[in-house]
């Protein structure tokens, strides 16, 4: 038998339900993998929710890690027994057990265990492509980095700083800021409190930022615009607070010519070159000290709706991970 998580209808975590749900073998070019852990990650909701639409019946989750039972025709560099993991989708991550393309599967060094490598693909990754791609940060930088104690920011924050960058966190309470401060930021602003542009400006000499990298999304919009210096980039990657308003390029020539993303780790990661190439820069990272893990806690995966509620609502910091 193999158990999942799947859900028949859109809406709140009350839609997931615990289900049996039959594993087929794996076709050409595809690997059969048994699950020892599963990521959560914001886009779960998404796509539960009906954000990012997804064809129903659905199972959920882009990230997991274990070990690959049994292989496709055509698939050469994995084997059975292998410990592998993935980030990106295609979606279903929450089952015991599944086939994925073999592509998308990057085989685990022994020093990455599988509760860390489910823990840290997809937001891990997402730190190499912002920061090494989308943006290639350098020494001497100042940046701007929203949600500064969530997943994805506990990572990138420090990895900036061991690139040299100066960075400027926003978190969404007090009792954020030390968890920041710890991971990398050298200044971290609450919002809500701060009067983050101005902040920003004071903290720059007047100059602004060449880049901000915002997940949070309607709440922050105008004002990570307005922490840009002129010819500035904003990235745009996610939308905790809701959907960013459609936005007029006029704006962005009034405040100063400003470039305007909103990037992907499916397209930066399609490419498997690709996608092996921000592994090792990940795992080299990990290995070195410059990032740590901050692990909230471990939930059942049959319990995914309450993993759900408190990403929702901003009970977790760091990470959080399903076990089947």
């Amino acid at each position: 038998m193999n158990f999942a998580i799947r859900f028949h209808s859109t809406g709140g975590p009350e839609v997931l339900r615990w289900e049996e749900v039959p594993v087929a073998a794996p076709q050409p070019g595809e690997v059969l993998i048994r699950h020892t852990a599963v990521g959560l990650n914001f886009i779960d909701i998404y796509h539960r929710c009906g954000l990012y639409r997804l064809p129903l019946p659905a199972v959920p989750g882009l990230e997991g890690a274990g070990v690959v039972e049994e292989v496709g025709e055509g698939v050469e560099d994995l084997r059975p027994g292998q410990r592998v993991a993935y980030a990106g989708g295609p979606p279903g991550a929450y089952a015991q057990r599944r086939v994925i393309p073999a592509h998308r599967l990057v085989p685990l060094p022994t020093f990455i265990d599988d509760l860390t490598a489910a823990a840290v693909m997809v937001k891990g990754l997402t730190a190499w492509f912002l920061l090494r791609r989308t943006y290639p940060v350098k020494a001497g930088d100042t940046i701007v980095f929203h949600a500064a104690a969530g997943g994805v920011g506990l990572l990138a924050c420090q990895w900036a700083a061991s690139l040299g960058a100066t960075v400027i966190g926003t978190v969404g309470s007090e009792a954020k800021v030390e968890l920041a401060r710890r991971h990398g930021c050298q200044h971290v602003l609450v919002l809500g409190r701060d009067d983050v542009p101005r902040r920003v400006m004071e903290l720059t000499q007047g100059r602004g930022v060449p880049v901000v990298y915002d997940s949070v999304g309607r709440a922050t919009w105008e004002d990570s615009l307005d922490c840009l210096a002129p010819l500035g980039l904003m990235v745009s990657f996610g939308n905790a607070s809701g959907p960013v308003p459609p936005v007029s390029p006029l704006v962005l020539a009034e405040k100063g010519s400003l470039f305007l993303t909103r990037p992907t780790l499916m397209t930066y990661t399609a490419q498997r070159a690709d996608l092996l190439a921000g592994a090792e820069e990940l795992f080299a990272a990990l290995a070195a000290g410059h990032i740590r893990l901050h692990l909230h806690r471990t939930y059942p995966l049959c319990d995914a709706a309450t993993a759900h509620r408190d990403l929702e609502e901003r009970r977790t910091v760091g990470s959080s991970v399903l076990l089947p």
